[in-house]
């Protein structure tokens, strides 16, 4: 087909007049069954050089992608455009992705977006053995490298898939953040003969600061007090899911219109998530405060602004981010802030937690050792997180070490007889990496040179051309300053902003609760420390004015019949203590039947959910159940973190004939979650 042929055939169907140069030279490519890696900034149209040449071939084009939002907005527009599109998820039901699947068998799929996680479905192993391919698109394809911003063990089964491709098939690799490292593990991995086109990465039109802080404090105020000043609407990113909340409840209560959003929103309700990406495509907010879970796939060509509360780990992430900001063309505005003495730990804390240590690696060795194991089993013997697991099994794996089974439909991990002995040496030199590279995130705030063309060297783009768009090189640099009338405000916000307790759950009677601050925001955390560990005594006063406060404001309109409280693990009679007075406060009846049948450990000294849950189940008793009948209760504790123990403590009120439980505490956890 020549490009004319080929013009015409996109402005017939796609409505575009012509395609870029490197668009074309990609195009080409795979319609003459060749192997490519397109490397092109954010906004380029890189989706194009897929999706009309699936148009061409005979046959099912897959796209492998992490991004559930990316899948739902192209298949939306490719469906408008007359393409038979459809995608495959966690977001659908498993009745959904089944049907989706029969279609693609009987070839009425034109064009197929996939989670990489999918291919350890059986479902999806034997579909492809019977659906005719016409081409393989991996998104996001930095995801197939360890050297990469965002590895994903599971994109390694994608490259088990295209291993087995006959050699003259169409496989086009697609990313727009790729340093030369890797760049070349990419095509290393894919091999045969692949080609990789590389784009201008620059971006003259976002204009970059860099705003020094000394506090969190100093970060919330002067957003509050110059967020409406900046042209239309954008996205503040921050470090953890908490943190979008306190953001967006903070610019609310100074009348600037947001809403938060992280990847947890699937888990509380899955159309919210959809709701809000859909109101963000229709600036209905000013500021939406986001984990990085927003942006990746969505196609909104006029974000105006970006800005992140925290560094992120690496000059690459950020490039990334901010790559989604001004894909029309016009001026954007950047904008990270940096607190010198704290901002490092966060970034620090993920990529430690990112690759596992060798003595986590050890203990998954030990364990399938002694007896096949499934991910839930391994993730209970071992104490470690789903994540830390997964990337685990997957390096011993690769290292044959250990190997999948399956025994009935249950996926088990065995060790391998004779294998070798784990080789450290490539996750050392990961880590080192990544620590380096933190430490160019960190060169980048403190340059005094071109901000752009410090991102553009460090991707591998070594243009000569000179930029006059940060702080640096022509644009004024933005201070932060502080008067107590904005001080004021920010305590009036934390000592009005409870954050809730998500615990609902079917088959009991347990409704959300209210937490009176969050843990490590303010004086709270100190409070409780001093009181726990530092034997300070009973929890002081002021927090008991807050819980109450939060209380009324949670339940001001609900009635109740009893108090209980957490029985201690180690913390002696502080929470009981504590109860005493909130129940007196309240004019509420307090009970102290609620106690221990057997002994358990500190919640904090496990790593995931299974293991908590275990670690209360069954672990409480109440006698005599009558008290309980018919009750509406409040239940008292002093932190909440996973919330495996109110809401077993739920479950067994419920049982004993309790019509409400409703829990009640002094801190939630910030946590570490950071999609």
């Amino acid at each position: 087909m020549t490009r004319q042929d080929a013009e015409k055939k996109l402005q017939d169907l796609f409505k575009i007049p012509q395609f870029y140069d490197e668009q074309w030279q990609t195009v080409e490519k795979v319609l003459k069954g060749e192997k490519v890696l397109l490397i092109e900034k954010t906004g380029f149209g890189k989706s194009l050089c897929f999706q009309f040449p699936a148009t061409i071939l005979q046959g099912t084009t897959v796209i492998f992608s992490p991004l559930i939002a990316l899948m739902r907005d192209q298949v939306k527009k490719l469906t408008a455009l007359g393409i038979v599109a459809k995608c495959i998820n966690s977001a659908q039901t498993e009745e959904e992705n089944f049907q989706i699947l029969n279609e693609a068998k009987q070839g009425k799929i034109k064009i197929l977006y996939i989670a990489p996680e999918r291919q350890e479905n059986s479902a999806w192993i034997e579909a492809t053995q019977q659906m005719k391919l016409s081409m393989v698109v991996v998104d996001e394809a930095h995801c197939i490298s360890v050297w990469g911003h965002d590895f994903r063990p599971s994109f390694k089964k994608i490259i088990d898939l295209v291993k087995l491709l006959p050699k003259e098939f169409p496989v086009l690799a697609t990313t727009a953040t790729a340093t030369k490292k890797v760049e070349r593990d990419i095509t290393y991995q894919i091999g045969n003969n692949i080609t990789t086109i590389r784009g201008n990465l620059m971006r003259d039109n976002l204009k970059l600061f860099v705003v020094k802080v000394t506090s969190e404090d100093q970060k919330l105020i002067w957003l509050a007090k110059n967020l409406n000043k900046l042209p239309g609407s954008g996205i503040l990113y921050t470090g953890t899911q908490v943190d979008t909340d306190i953001y967006a409840r903070w610019f609310e209560h100074q009348g600037i219109s947001s809403v938060a959003y992280h990847g947890g929103l699937d888990k509380l309700d899955k159309q919210l998530r959809v709701d809000i990406e859909q109101g963000f495509m229709n600036n209905q907010w000013k500021c939406i405060a986001s984990t990085n879970a927003l942006g990746m796939g969505i196609d909104k060509p006029d974000i105006r602004f970006i800005i992140h509360t925290q560094i992120p780990q690496s000059p690459i992430h950020y490039y990334q981010e901010i790559g989604r900001a001004g894909r029309d063309g016009q001026n954007s505005y950047i904008i990270l802030f940096y607190n010198e003495s704290k901002d490092r730990e966060l970034p620090q804390a993920f990529i430690e937690q990112s690759r596992p240590t060798i003595e986590k690696y050890e203990q998954v060795i030990r364990a399938v050792q002694s007896e096949l194991l499934g991910e839930q089993d391994l993730q209970k013997r071992t104490n470690l997180q789903q994540k830390q697991i997964r990337t685990i099994k997957a390096d011993l794996i690769e290292q044959s070490i250990i190997r999948e089974v399956m025994i009935g439909k249950s996926k088990k991990y065995e060790y391998i007889a004779n294998a070798p002995s784990l080789n450290t040496k490539p996750f050392e030199e990961l880590r080192r990496t990544k620590l380096d590279d933190l430490d160019k995130m960190i060169a980048y705030v403190e340059t005094n040179q071109s901000r752009m063309k410090f991102l553009c060297d460090y991707l591998g783009d070594n243009d000569n051309h000179i930029f006059n768009n940060c702080d640096n090189t022509g644009e004024k640099k933005i201070t932060v300053s502080i008067t107590p009338e904005w001080v004021q405000k920010l305590q009036d916000f934390r000592e009005n902003h409870f954050p809730n307790l998500e615990v609902e759950a079917k088959g009991t009677h347990i409704v959300n609760g209210v937490a009176a601050s969050y843990y490590g925001v303010s004086n709270v955390a100190t409070a409780l420390h001093q009181s726990k560990y530092e034997q300070g005594g009973d929890f002081p006063d002021f927090l008991l004015q807050l819980l109450l406060k939060a209380f009324h404001k949670k339940f001001s309109q609900e009635e109740f019949d009893l108090l209980l409280y957490v029985p201690p693990t180690s913390s002696g009679d502080l929470v009981k203590n504590f109860a005493v007075k909130v129940a007196t406060a309240l004019n509420i009846a307090i009970s102290h039947n609620l106690v221990k049948s057997r002994v358990t450990n500190p919640q904090k000294v496990f790593q995931n959910n299974w293991n908590k849950k275990d670690n209360v189940r069954d672990a409480f008793s109440y006698t005599p159940r009558t008290d309980i009948i018919g009750k509406r209760i409040v239940l008292i504790d002093d932190i909440f973190d996973s919330g495996a123990t109110v809401k077993e403590i739920g479950r067994l009120l419920t049982n004993f004939g309790a019509i409400k439980i409703a829990p009640i505490v002094i801190a939630r956890t910030v946590g570490g979650d950071i999609a």
